[in-house]
C-alpha cells in the first residue's frame, strides 16, 4: 500500500478543470483522493508553491539500445523525474530501431525495472526507420505503443508518408513527426542566413521545414488524422498551423525551451552545444514562436531531448552531431521566457506540458481530480536555480544553459502517490 500525503496550502493550476486556486491535496493508494477523509497522512506545507497535473515530455531520446555511452533508460528517465517530467514519450530511432513488438517489449520490461516516471513507447513509421516500407503498424499497436514516429528523419516519399497516416488513423496512432525537406540543405549546419553567411557556414533554410509541415498539413486534413509537427522553428510554420488550426484540420506542434530562448547569433561562439536541428533561427522566428504559444497556435512545449558523449560533442562545430539535452533545464528555462515575462498566465504554461500532450496521445481527463493517478509535479516560482551540467543526472552533459541562472523550478515529482523526486 502506498503512503497517503495530504499536499497542504498549494496552489492547484489544473487547466483541463480550468482551476487555480490554493486549498489541499490528497492522495492515497497512489491515486488523488479527498484530503478531508485521510488518516494517518503525512502532512507536506507547500505553502507558496504550485501543484500541477503531472508533466509530460513528448519528444525524447533515450539512446538505449545502441548509444548508452550518452543515455541509458535508467538515466534518462531519472533525468526527467529531476525535470519535473512525471512521463515521457522516447523516440523509436534507437539501433536497433524500436521498429517491432520485440523492441517495444524490451523498452516497457526495462522501463518497468528502472524508470521513475512513467515511458509511454513510440514506434518507427518505417522500417529501421529508414523512409522506405512502412513498418508492421498494427504489430506496434499490438504491442502497446502510443504514437509513430521516424523522429531524427523524415519521410521523403509522399505516397508512403499518405498511406502511413491512413494506416496510422485505423489504429488510432496519432503521428509525430520530424519535418524536414532534406533535398534542401545536405550539409547544412545552422540556420541559412545572415549568420551562416557570415560565420562561412552551409545553412538549413527555413523552406526545408515549410515544405514538409505544408505536406503534412495537406494530408490531415484530407484523410482527417492526427498529425503532430515536432520541433517546428520558423515563422511561416507557426502561421500554417494557425490557419490550419482555425479551419479544425487535426494538426498540433511543438516548440522547444531552446527555439524559445535562444537565436542563430549564438553560433558565433562555435559552441556546439548551440547545434541542433531544426538549427536555431532568427529572433523573428523566436517571436513567432512565443505569440503561437501564446495564442494557442501551439499546444506543445516538448523538450527533444537528445544526449551526446562530451566527446561526440567536442570536434569541430561542421562535425558535431546536432542536438542538447534538455530534461532538467525546461520548466526553468520557460518559466524565464513564457511566465515570468507575462507571456502566458500560469494556467496556459501549464497546459502546454499536460492538457496539450495529453491531447496529442488521446488522453481524456487529464487532471487532478479524485481518483485520478496522483502524477503531480510541484514547482516553485521563486526558487534561484544556476545550472551545473556536472550535477545533471542525464547521462550527458550537452547543454547551452551551463551557467545560466534562472528563477523558478520544480521542485518535487509524484508518480502514482510515490515521491520520485524531491528538490526542495
Amino acid at each position: 500500500m502506498n503512503k497517503a500525503y495530504i499536499l497542504k496550502n498549494v496552489r492547484v493550476v489544473d487547466p483541463n478543470r480550468n482551476i487555480d486556486e490554493i486549498t489541499d491535496l490528497g492522495i492515497e493508494n497512489g491515486v488523488m483522493a479527498d484530503p478531508a477523509t485521510l488518516k494517518n497522512a503525512e502532512i507536506i506545507d507547500l505553502s507558496g508553491k504550485i501543484a500541477a497535473p503531472g508533466f509530460m515530455d513528448i519528444h525524447v531520446h533515450l539512446r538505449q539500445p545502441g548509444n548508452t555511452a550518452a543515455e541509458t533508460i535508467q538515466t534518462g528517465t531519472e533525468a526527467a523525474a529531476f525535470g519535473g517530467f512525471t512521463a515521457i514519450v522516447p523516440m523509436p530511432n534507437t539501433s536497433p530501431a524500436a521498429d517491432t513488438p520485440g523492441a517495444i517489449e524490451l523498452l516497457k520490461k526495462t522501463a518497468a525495472e528502472c524508470s521513475p516516471v512513467k515511458v509511454y513507447p513510440c514506434g518507427c513509421m518505417t522500417k529501421g526507420f529508414s523512409g522506405q516500407e512502412m513498418a508492421g503498424i498494427g504489430g506496434l499497436r499490438s504491442a502497446g505503443v502510443y504514437a509513430l514516429s521516424d523522429d531524427g528523419k523524415c519521410v521523403q516519399n509522399h505516397f508512403l508518408m499518405r498511406n502511413i497516416v491512413r494506416y496510422a488513423k485505423s489504429f488510432k496512432l496519432p503521428i509525430l513527426d520530424h519535418c524536414e525537406e532534406v533535398s534542401l540543405f545536405t550539409g547544412g549546419v545552422m540556420n541559412e542566413g545572415k549568420w551562416s553567411v557570415l560565420l562561412g557556414m552551409d545553412g538549413i533554410p527555413g523552406a526545408a521545414e515549410e515544405i514538409i509541415v505544408a505536406r503534412d498539413i495537406l494530408f490531415a486534413r484530407e484523410i482527417d488524422w492526427k498529425i503532430h509537427l515536432q520541433h517546428i522553428s520558423v515563422k511561416e510554420c507557426v502561421d500554417m498551423v494557425r490557419r490550419a488550426r482555425q479551419h479544425g484540420i487535426k494538426i498540433t506542434a511543438e516548440a522547444t525551451p531552446h527555439h524559445i530562448s535562444l537565436t542563430d547569433d549564438y553560433i558565433r561562439t562555435y559552441n556546439t552545444n548551440y547545434k541542433m536541428n531544426p538549427p536555431l533561427r532568427t529572433e523573428e522566428d523566436r517571436q513567432a514562436l512565443i505569440q503561437g504559444l501564446a495564442d494557442g497556435t501551439i499546444t506543445v512545449i516538448a523538450t527533444d531531448h537528445a544526449p551526446h558523449t562530451t566527446t561526440a560533442k567536442l570536434v569541430e562545430f561542421n562535425h558535431a552531431p546536432f542536438g542538447i539535452i534538455g530534461l532538467e533545464t525546461a520548466i526553468s528555462v520557460c518559466l524565464k521566457e513564457l511566465v515570468h515575462s507575462g507571456i502566458l498566465s500560469m494556467k496556459d504554461f501549464v497546459a502546454k506540458f499536460t492538457t496539450g500532450p495529453a491531447e496529442v496521445l488521446g488522453f481524456e481527463n487529464y487532471d487532478l481530480r479524485i481518483g485520478n493517478p496522483a502524477d503531480i509535479t510541484v514547482i516553485d516560482l521563486e526558487k534561484k536555480i544556476k545550472v551545473d551540467a556536472e550535477k545533471f543526472h542525464s547521462k550527458s552533459r550537452n547543454t547551452p544553459f551551463d551557467g545560466m541562472e534562472f528563477t523558478g523550478a520544480p521542485i518535487m515529482t509524484i508518480v502514482d502517490g510515490k515521491i520520485v523526486a524531491d528538490m526542495r
